[in-house]
């Protein structure tokens, strides 16, 4: 059972507008009774005209294909107050047919979610190993390894394996080399023997906070659903916590209003686990809720009262004596590691820069440069756990052939100078990102060409001379038949690089 809530009563009426469609919001009763209770009046009815309002747009910039300080974007552009990489737009562009998205420059993220860059920028000031426990579709890792002292590696995780490719695929996009990408579930880890520095667990949520932007959100919440959620977010934390050394940070975040899901499951970390809770500063402009119903620092975002979706953040200290990240062999010996990468790599060039910093490792028919920084933890992570990317990935064996992988073309690192790049027009750069068969100039030499658009790389074709065969990945082409006529220009002459 819901109610419709109408203004000037003891209930409220949600409109979402749609283009021309009126539609209401009907929230369930046990979530109005028990919001209004934790939050109070005044602090509730906030909320219900954030809900009211249209979801606030914004995207964040990539530091690695642009200078985010000197790029113009438009619809507006304002700086989310949080995240120096993160821009709001007045209005939602057609995302899809915009290739600098594609191409990685810029990522289209929920404004709350970048405050994981701010926390991590103010509790990690030294080369970390960190975990991003549940990270699909990847926002809040892109954000974090932006943030992240140099030299630090960050491993990104999602269980379920469609979210894990969609997770690796965005990755992949933000060109940076200090990423492995894994598909498992967090007692994967705990058998892993691979310890961390910093944690984050983004948990899966009863999902208060989207209601706004997703219908089936208010559909499927219920009571006993907060109470189920409460319970895995506690067993995925209790799973991964020996992972965590001692001294290290666990950021745990949800996308939920209720204090079951959010402060009592911090105090139960607290009180159970071991751990004292961290203090990030914050603007009071940033008009961020404290904890409710208890006294502990924690991070709320309100619609309504803060521009941005619901999310909850708290930051733990684990208890003990901080100490070197260490990797060791998986707690159950019996247990069959993976075969992940074979000895007989074949000897190739590595068309990166500063090439000498890698050591090259093969896994099926791909092979990936991958800095030696970091070789052993990859190492270990291989015969554990599912990696569906490390590093970068350089080519992939189709027959007797090598072509090149899409992580190459993405990568910030590769050299460019090594391939023959075409820049396209709008029309063959849509094309591209379809996956259908594109023309080159005539004068465009045979092999292997580099397509790029306004100077950024978007993927790598076969010129045959009459016809040139597409290498974009196939499970990543835009499936939409449209066909815009002119570009969506959400970034205006992006510089290329810092």
């Amino acid at each position: 059972m819901g109610t419709k809530l109408q203004r000037n009563d003891f209930f409220y009426t949600f409109a979402n507008i749609t283009s021309n469609d009126f539609t209401t919001m009907t929230l369930p009763d046990d979530f109005i009774t028990s919001t209004r209770r934790l939050m109070g009046d005044s602090l509730f009815d906030t909320l219900v005209c954030g809900l009211e309002a249209q979801p606030i747009v914004s995207i964040r910039l990539n530091g690695l294909k642009c200078d985010p300080e000197h790029t113009a974007v438009s619809g507006g552009g304002r700086v989310v107050p949080w995240c120096r990489e993160g821009r709001y737009l007045d209005i939602r562009p057609n995302f899809t047919f915009d290739p600098l998205l594609h191409a990685g420059v810029y990522y289209v993220q929920e404004a709350s979610s970048m405050f994981v860059s701010h926390v991590v920028r103010s509790v990690v000031d030294h080369p970390v190993t960190m975990l991003d426990l549940c990270a699909a579709p990847g926002g809040k890792s892109i954000a974090v390894r932006e943030a992240l002292p140099s030299g630090s590696l960050l491993i990104s995780n999602e269980p379920i394996r469609n979210r894990a490719n969609i997770l690796a695929e965005n990755l992949q996009k933000q060109g940076h080399r200090d990423v492995i990408v894994t598909n498992n579930y967090p007692r994967d880890f705990r058998r892993s023997g691979v310890t961390f520095d910093v944690v984050l667990a983004d948990v899966p949520c009863s999902g208060e906070g989207m209601f706004r932007k997703d219908d089936g959100a208010v559909a499927d919440w219920s009571m006993k659903k907060v109470e189920a959620c409460s319970q895995l977010q506690r067993d995925i934390v209790s799973d991964i916590w020996p992972c965590l050394r001692p001294g290290g940070y666990l950021i745990y975040s949800t996308c939920t209003f209720n204090s079951l899901e959010d402060e009592q499951n911090v105090e139960w970390i607290v009180r159970t686990l071991g751990a004292t809770l961290i203090d990030v500063s914050a603007e009071k402009s940033w008009n961020i809720t404290p904890a409710l119903g208890c006294d502990i620092p924690a991070y709320r975002f309100l619609p309504g009262k803060t521009e941005g979706e619901g999310l909850f953040m708290a930051v733990l200290r684990k208890n003990g004596t901080a100490e070197a990240t260490t990797v060791s062999k998986p707690e159950n010996k019996k247990r069959k590691e993976r075969k992940q990468f074979k000895e007989d790599i074949p000897a190739i060039e590595i068309p990166l820069n500063d090439s000498a910093r890698y050591v090259l490792r093969r896994k099926d028919d791909v092979t990936r440069a991958v800095p030696r920084a970091w070789a052993a933890v990859y190492d270990a992570v291989s015969k554990s756990l599912n990696v569906l990317h490390a590093g970068v990935e350089l080519y992939r064996e189709k027959g007797h052939n090598m072509l090149p992988c899409q992580s190459l073309a993405l990568s910030a690192e590769t050299d460019l100078s090594r391939f023959v790049c075409r820049e396209t027009d709008y029309a063959t750069a849509i094309a591209y990102l379809r996956n259908e068969a594109v023309r080159l100039p005539e004068d465009t030499p045979r092999g292997i060409v580099l397509l790029t658009w306004m100077g950024h790389p978007l993927g790598f074709v076969k010129n045959l001379g009459n016809r040139a065969n597409n290498l974009y990945p196939t499970e990543w082409k835009i499936k939409s038949t449209h066909a815009p006529q002119t570009p969506e220009q959400i970034i205006i002459e992006p510089t290329i690089g810092k």
